[in-house]
């Protein structure tokens, strides 16, 4: 169901510093860093830690869900924005996280960052 998880942080270095270490000691370790974000993991980033400008501390929380495929994604993205979330982004692939990242993103009726996302590429 959960396919990641993210956390907003004001100062991304004190965070990716304390997170280097503490999740080192669970046997996982940063797999992935793209300047404005680092994921953790054991095999993949399944933890993300993030900052933008403006970003306050526990401003909102990042969740992806798990679809099969990129129709899926599509159709959580419409039925979504249906239910009154605010669309983020549209689907599409997301080749800056690997070559068959397909999601889409919304803003929750709380506020929240929520993602479909497939990792089998648009089909």
């Amino acid at each position: 169901m959960i396919d990641h998880l993210g956390i907003n942080c004001t100062d991304l270095a004190r965070a990716a510093g304390f997170y280097d270490r503490v999740l080192g000691v669970l046997g996982h370790r940063r797999v992935m860093d793209v300047g404005v974000a680092i994921g953790y993991g054991t095999d993949g980033p399944d933890f993300w830690i993030s900052t933008f400008d403006g970003v306050g501390p526990n401003r909102e929380v990042h969740v992806a869900f798990a679809a099969p495929d990129a129709a899926t994604v599509r159709a959580w993205h419409a039925e979504a924005v249906a239910a009154g979330a605010e669309s983020l982004h549209e689907p599409r692939l997301w080749p800056e996280y690997h070559p068959a990242y397909y999601g889409a993103f919304v803003r929750d009726t709380e506020g929240n960052n929520i993602e479909a996302v497939c990792h089998t590429g648009d089909s």
